[in-house]
């Protein structure tokens, strides 16, 4: 699982001939900061091909500022302290895409090199997965997303203060043909662009609720389903806005309405072949190491919570009856449960991460809920017992209730030793303090909910 740090001949040549091949004038390179924003460059081929060649830097305020552009002023990695240098990355050749309505355009992503490459989200999940690979374990993974899609455009919102916004579809219509073949060129256009631009689709339906529409993005190597994942978000929101429209991932946009999931799905063959959760002689086909993986993810779960669920607004969507779990539970083919065991082949035996919400980084995310369940496996963690029923109904151990809001979620990253062992101190460090960043600059605004209620009475 090692990367090179420096491009291969066969690599360079066959980038080459790919830019030649699609007369490819211009480059989008880009990587993806602490909250999976996309943050990039146009570069021209010749220039593209000199830094493929030998790296590129890119300001290293890109990890040290939040989603608004804002800059921290509580880590350690950069800030005024160090004047904001440029930070190497490495080009990676295997994330090459072709841009569908940028004709002679492709784009590749980077990858943080240098000191930089311990706080990068990307990197953090690759070193988890290279500890998977020295445990004698290939990870595949895969991400389903919920979303909203509004028939509204980045002004519009704004000049509504983001009410009132009307939806793409009105009601509840889970499952509905008519809804997906009155829109079917929208539909067919996504599926079509998620083909074109290597996030396959596998499957896509409305959701319960108005606007809502779900896609599952087909599995493959844990890595590669992370760049997959960031890539849909990115490119959902442009494919929306390109229209006329607006997508939100966010955790909870309404109070009225569920919040959006973002649900991971994680399996694991051994490297000489055969699967490393299934066992047909077990009880649920579980073996050994699926519920030692398990007991890890169930234990750790409340520890890398602010990997997870990691803004202010994910905690909204955390509440009792609105189908997010509020503890640390597992089950199987179970949906109430933080954790669903979903019992298959040897093939498609594999546990369903259902604490993650469609806010989430995915290298994050997955970094959260394969590396904690290495640890479970490398220290043979038995989970409880299976939750049989309605998970909301049943009292859980303290142990297993998961921090209520971001700011305590940080706290407890920043003191977990299994998450420093898993992640580096740099990345608990400085991801600890971007998440308790993010909470102070919440706590400074006033919320139309305070005002409805105080402005008057109190």
């Amino acid at each position: 699982m090692e990367i090179m740090t420096k491009i291969t001949a066969a690599d360079l040549a066959k980038t080459t001939t790919f830019l030649q091949d699609h007369d490819i004038a211009h480059v989008k390179v880009g990587v993806f900061d602490g909250d999976a924003i996309l943050r990039g460059k146009y570069l021209s081929r010749e220039k593209f091909l000199h830094a493929l060649e030998h790296g590129m830097g890119f300001c290293d305020v890109v990890l040290g500022w939040d989603s608004n552009d804002q800059l921290f002023d509580n880590v350690k990695f950069t800030g005024w302290h160090t004047a904001y240098p440029d930070a190497m990355v490495r080009i990676l050749p295997s994330t090459q895409r072709l841009i569908p309505y940028e004709p002679k355009t492709a784009l590749f992503l980077a990858e943080f090199s240098g000191s930089a490459e311990e706080v990068c989200p990307r990197a953090t999940l690759r070193r988890v997965l290279a500890r998977a690979h020295d445990l004698g374990f290939a990870v595949s993974a895969a991400a389903e997303f919920e979303f909203f899609m509004f028939d509204e455009t980045p002004d519009s919102i704004r000049e509504k203060g983001y009410r009132q916004l009307k939806t793409m579809t009105p009601g509840y219509f889970g499952y509905s043909v008519l809804r997906s073949s009155v829109h079917a060129e929208l539909y067919q256009d996504l599926l079509d662009l998620s083909e074109t631009m290597g996030f396959p689709i596998e499957g896509l339906h409305t959701e319960t609720g108005p606007g809502v529409v779900e896609a599952a993005l087909s599995y493959c190597e844990a890595l590669e389903a992370a760049d997959r994942a960031a890539l849909f978000k990115t490119f959902v929101k442009v494919f929306a806005q390109r229209r006329g429209l607006m997508a939100t991932f966010m955790a909870k946009w309404s109070q009225s309405l569920p919040g959006q999931s973002g649900h991971l799905h994680v399996s694991m063959k051994r490297l000489g072949g055969g699967s490393v959760f299934y066992d047909a002689k077990k009880p649920n086909q579980m073996s050994d190491e699926m519920r030692w993986f398990i007991g890890g993810q169930q234990a750790l779960m409340p520890e890398v919570l602010a990997m997870v669920a990691s803004t202010v607004n994910s905690y909204s969507r955390l509440v009792p009856g609105f189908w997010a779990p509020t503890s640390a539970t597992w089950g199987v083919e179970n949906r109430t449960t933080a954790l669903r065991v979903i019992r298959g082949s040897a093939s498609s035996q594999r546990v369903e991460y259902r604490i993650a919400v469609a806010d989430i980084n995915p290298y994050l995310a997955l970094a959260a809920a394969i590396g904690s369940g290495l640890w479970g496996i490398e220290q043979r963690i038995e989970p409880d017992s299976p939750i049989v029923g309605n998970a909301y109904d049943q009292v859980h151990p303290a142990i297993r209730k998961l921090p209520s809001t971001l700011w305590d979620a940080a706290e407890r990253l920043s003191h977990s030793a299994a998450a420093r062992s898993l992640f580096g101190d740099a990345f608990v460090d400085h991801h600890a303090a971007t998440r308790q960043w993010e909470e102070r600059e919440f706590r400074r605004s006033v919320t139309d909910w305070e005002l409805s209620r105080y402005f008057e009475i109190i």
